[in-house]
């Protein structure tokens, strides 16, 4: 059961910098983008690819963050020059990108078994949980300072309200592309130390990884909330941990088998969006009575003072 939970911490810690990713495209740039399922998995080829070939492991990781990067700026030029819809720039790419991965790889997997990879053959578990949360931590503090900057600025203004931006002689496209190509970088980064971690790199490893991504955001905001930019991205990465820590618990129950991951992902998704609206449903009834109550009591005191 503990090696079930660090296990999860540590799969949640790898998947946040997919989840921060995420958060940039869905919270900040409010864009459809359905790139992630081919940029994880051209994170993971272009990784494996290069350290089979004797590549540093920290270098392969830095040319899988470029891969993502190339792949995202694909996608935005495709919706702001190409002017085609946000969500068929994403679908477009992702397909695209399937072939491109199989060109990098060759072959639909490549195995890095017998290959010494120094930062998880680490033997405590404890250890490398410790050293990736503050790799991951260090990642979620530089977002957070360049979110702050003049350009991280214009990037959430543009999300906010794009016309408003342009209106002020702002280039949005510039922006909209910039974004999608962080988000898809971070997603790549993600991917690549998914396929270290786990010691190949699978042509089909990024299917299903943006609903993953959006059930991170979503259950990190709803448990610990977004009232400003370190706490949004804060609830992304500890989101992904608290998903990865959910289905490691669904999957110990007697009648579910790993199979049945995806339906318990859309279920957490479901929950997710669900639960917080019933609860903004109930507070603002709440809210409802106890102004009708006082309006009544208002009401009576007004009609007494009227007889005398």
């Amino acid at each position: 059961m503990l090696n079930s939970l660090y296990g999860a911490v540590e799969l949640g810690l790898l998947y946040a910098l997919m989840s921060l990713g995420v958060y940039i495209t869905f919270r900040i740039l409010d864009f459809p983008d359905l790139t992630v399922d081919g940029s994880f998995a051209i994170g993971g080829a272009v990784a494996a690819t290069l350290i089979t070939q004797g590549c540093s492991p920290w270098l392969a990781g830095l040319a899988a963050f470029g891969g993502g990067l190339a792949a995202g700026a694909c996608t935005g030029l495709l919706h702001t020059k190409g002017k085609i819809n946000g969500l068929l720039s994403g679908i477009l790419m992702m397909i695209a990108l399937y072939s491109i991965n199989m060109r990098i790889m060759g072959k639909p997997n490549v195995s890095l078994l017998g290959i010494d990879i120094p930062f998880f053959s680490i033997s405590s578990t404890g250890i490398r949980i410790l050293l990736i949360a503050v790799g991951v931590m260090l990642i979620k503090l530089l977002l957070d300072a360049f979110l702050h900057t003049d350009l991280g600025l214009a990037l959430r203004a543009t999300g906010d309200n794009a016309r408003m931006i342009r209106s002020f002689g702002a280039h949005t496209d510039n922006t909209i592309v910039f974004g999608i190509s962080l988000s898809n970088g971070l997603v790549a980064l993600s991917g690549a130390l998914i396929s270290q971690q786990n010691g190949f790199a699978d042509i089909s490893m990024g299917l299903g990884m943006i609903v993953i991504g959006l059930a991170s955001v979503i259950i990190g905001e709803a448990i610990f909330g977004a009232r400003n930019v370190f706490f949004a991205t804060l609830a992304a990465v500890l989101g992904s941990i608290v998903y990865r820590i959910i289905v490691a618990l669904a999957l110990r129950a007697e009648w579910l088998s790993a199979s049945d991951l995806k339906m318990i992902t859309a279920l957490i998704v479901i929950v997710a969006l669900v639960v917080p609206s019933l609860q903004r449903s109930w507070k603002q009834r709440n809210v409802a009575k106890k102004r009708t109550a006082q309006l009544a009591v208002a009401s009576s005191e007004q009609s007494v003072g009227g007889e005398r």
